[in-house]
């Protein structure tokens, strides 16, 4: 009997004939977060099974927290799947366990095997009874669930399962562009992309010397906190964005300033992204949370591009936010004091109800294509980096 992890896949199993392709991502994910351990990955349609004799309790760990997995079991491999092992092994599994009620569930995906699936439960029910003092089964209520998967030359026994991230596989929805600052807020709308398959890029706005060095190095230290979940390191594209800000920022009626800063990023972002063959953006926006988010202030922002923007935390209040941000581990590094380009320059009274003419007026006095253009042309494009911040923490 040989300890062995068992991975159910719930969501994936309505792919139907595109099955294969969401599996052998997985597969592949599995590996790359794996690669410092000595493992082996098996799969079938029904499950994904890990095998590993390093570190066990991190391997689990690890798997539970990869996208695509609904559930993640500590389970055993018998030698075969014969009665007689399935009965020798269970009377070992449960002579340590402690309980006082029990029922057994048992799946049978080998049809040729000579019991149906409610038969082997009544059997091994049974064999507990006997081999167990001072125990009872309870249908309803147990205490222990003990469960028998009996499949094609192997069975499984467990009792032991662990909910996990579910969604997709990273990287069987396509890539986005991921508006990644140095907030809360985007860094879990990158998470909840990428749980829905989606794998990602960043960019990142940086206006030098109103922002700091620092600023960066925070934000490429969220997105290799992101490379975590998306089982590569996360490119994160640095466009230069002072002559933009300044131009806006001596041009602009001040009320307007958040709002025409908004659309330039849009303008720059959807453009990076075509040019990485990402499908649409992404950002942390939450409807009403600040006045560029109101539903006029989006709406305006968002009509200077044609490719659709995700909003995945738009509906999120704020506690909800941070709650995922903790849970992810990008909390910590967010709310460190180092101001990005969204957070300069504010003004005391931005618009929250902006027209759209008035923005192409302001727009006018700018020369902002050149502007754009040569933004994009000096940007540079690196890879997350992991940035302690010890002295701040």
């Amino acid at each position: 009997m040989e300890k062995i992890i068992l991975i159910k896949y719930a969501e994936l199993n309505t792919k139907k004939d595109n099955i294969n392709m969401f599996l052998k991502t997985l597969k592949q994910n599995l590996e790359k977060r794996l690669c410092k351990y000595d493992i082996e990955i098996t799969y079938d349609k029904g499950r994904m099974f890990v095998k590993t004799e390093d570190r066990f309790d991190e391997v689990e760990e690890i798997v539970r927290n990869t996208f695509g997995i609904h559930e993640v079991i500590t389970g055993y491999e018998l030698i075969n799947n014969s009665l007689e092992e399935i009965e020798k092994q269970t009377i070992l599994f449960v002579k340590d366990l402690s309980f006082k009620t029990f029922k057994v569930e048992t799946k049978r995906s080998d049809k040729t095997f000579p019991l149906e699936s409610l038969e082997v439960s009544r059997r091994i029910g049974g064999l507990i009874l006997k081999n167990k003092e001072n125990v009872k089964v309870d249908v309803h209520h147990p205490e222990l669930v003990f469960h028998i998967e009996i499949r094609k030359d192997k069975a499984y026994i467990y009792y032991e399962t662990k909910k996990a991230v579910g969604g997709y596989p990273v990287g069987t929805l396509g890539k986005g562009l991921l508006m990644l600052s140095g907030g809360i807020d985007s860094p879990v709308a990158g998470y909840l992309a990428m749980k829905r398959g989606v794998k990602i890029e960043a960019i990142y706005f940086e206006s030098p010397p109103h922002t700091s060095v620092e600023a960066k190095e925070k934000v490429l230290s969220l997105a290799h906190k992101l490379s975590e979940y998306a089982c590569d390191e996360i490119k994160v594209h640095i466009i230069p964005f002072t002559d933009i800000q300044e131009a806006i920022y001596k041009n602009v009626p001040h009320d307007y300033l958040v709002t025409i800063m908004r659309r330039m990023m849009y303008r720059i972002s959807a453009r990076v992204a075509y040019q990485n063959r990402c499908k649409i953006l992404i950002n942390g926006e939450s409807i009403g949370q600040v006045a560029s988010q109101t539903l006029t202030s989006m709406s305006v922002i968002n009509e200077v591009v044609k490719m659709p923007v995700i909003r995945p935390v738009a509906c999120f209040d704020k506690l909800e936010i941070i709650d995922i941000s903790k849970k992810i581990g990008t909390y910590e590094t967010s709310i460190l004091p180092y101001e990005d380009c969204c957070t300069i320059f504010v003004p005391t009274h931005p618009v929250i109800n902006p027209l759209k003419e008035k923005c192409e007026e302001y727009e006018a006095l700018i020369p902002y294509e050149k502007l754009i253009e040569e933004a994009i042309q000096n940007k540079t494009t690196v890879k997350g980096i992991k940035q302690e911040f010890e002295d701040l923490l």
